[in-house]
């Protein structure tokens, strides 16, 4: 097996909010208020290989933008540990050094996640520039040839984020990803803001960057569609925890555990279009609150006791396929 380019271990993630004044003077009279903790991230564990493209999908809130978030080195985890390359580089080790360099994220938002005070060639160049990467005679090239391999006009790069189209935006976002030469790209939700049409484009475009520049890509998305067009492996996420994940073609065509068998039950196909759907039923529990167990075990038809009292462990259910589903014991 090559060895990973990015690998998490045991990633937990979890955001508390502290009692304010009032709470705590509250508390003292017998009110019994207690810190409010969002479970985002529970006991993850990840591995992707070198030009690998792995697509991380669940609905909203299971925590897959957090998880992102930490593997770009953009929010420390609460445990657990981030290697890239094989080496550990969780927390600060991880600020300023290549590991930092190497891996790059494109946010959902094409518009927040650009400086509008600041011109397009300074959003792209600054960090090359402050890195050594290129120098000040060489930065106006630099500028115009990172832009054109995203498909943008260099003429275009003295003008500011808001004279542009959100498509164009998006092509901007990932030239600043690009220009510090990155291994590994994280796209969080990178084209969900985008019309459909444009969509295909920017997708086209990730994947002629792979194939140019040997690219390693985690694609989270909530589109099923997207995921199984884009990548070589699946992880199913479902409120902080790894549920199932294994090669695409393979998890699409069986899935094993039932809250992938209910998320792909949802995806539309000519051959299925005489099958009524059902959807998931049930709202997914808050994070503020995750209920014992297994997560899902309130939305799932084949629940037992042992599901609403044991966490199912992620074991390989076939070769390359992991599951967490106390089914697979029967």
């Amino acid at each position: 097996m090559t060895e990973a380019l990015i690998e998490l271990r045991g990633i937990v993630k979890r955001f508390v909010r502290p009692l304010d004044v009032a709470a705590k003077v509250a508390n003292v009279l017998g009110a019994g208020m207690e810190e409010e903790v969002v479970h985002a991230v529970d006991h993850v564990d990840l591995a992707i290989r070198p030009g690998e493209v792995v697509g991380l999908v669940g609905e909203s809130g299971c925590g897959k933008s957090t998880l992102g978030r930490i593997a770009a080195g953009i929010l420390p985890p609460s445990e657990g540990r981030v290697f890239y390359r094989g080496k550990d580089v969780t927390g600060d080790k991880l600020r300023g050094g290549k590991a930092q360099l190497g891996t790059q994220m494109i946010f959902q938002d094409p518009f927040a996640s650009l400086n509008p005070r600041k011109r397009v060639e300074d959003i792209i160049g600054e960090a090359p520039l402050v890195h050594g990467l290129v120098t000040r005679a060489e930065f106006g090239g630099y500028v115009e040839a990172t832009l054109h391999r995203v498909g943008l006009d260099p003429t275009f790069r003295r003008r500011y984020p808001h004279q542009f189209s959100g498509g164009q935006r998006q092509r901007i976002g990932i030239a600043r990803a690009l220009a510090v030469k990155p291994e590994f790209l994280i796209c969080d939700e990178a084209v969900a803001a985008l019309d459909v049409s444009i969509q295909a484009q920017v997708l086209n475009l990730f994947m002629d960057l792979r194939r140019d520049l040997n690219l390693t890509y985690l694609f989270i998305s909530h589109d099923l569609g997207v995921v199984e067009h884009l990548s070589d492996r699946v992880v199913i996420m479902y409120l902080g925890r790894v549920v199932e994940s294994g090669a695409t073609e393979e998890l699409f065509r069986a899935p094993n555990h039932p809250y992938t068998q209910a998320l792909l039950g949802g995806v539309p196909r000519i051959e299925s279009r005489h099958r009524r759907f059902e959807p998931v039923t049930g709202e997914i529990p808050s994070p503020l609150h995750p209920p014992p167990g297994c997560h899902f075990h309130p939305r799932c038809s084949h629940a037992t006791e042992r599901c609403r009292r044991e966490v199912p462990a992620l074991k390989e259910v076939a070769p390359g396929r992991l599951s967490a589903c106390h089914l697979n014991d029967g």
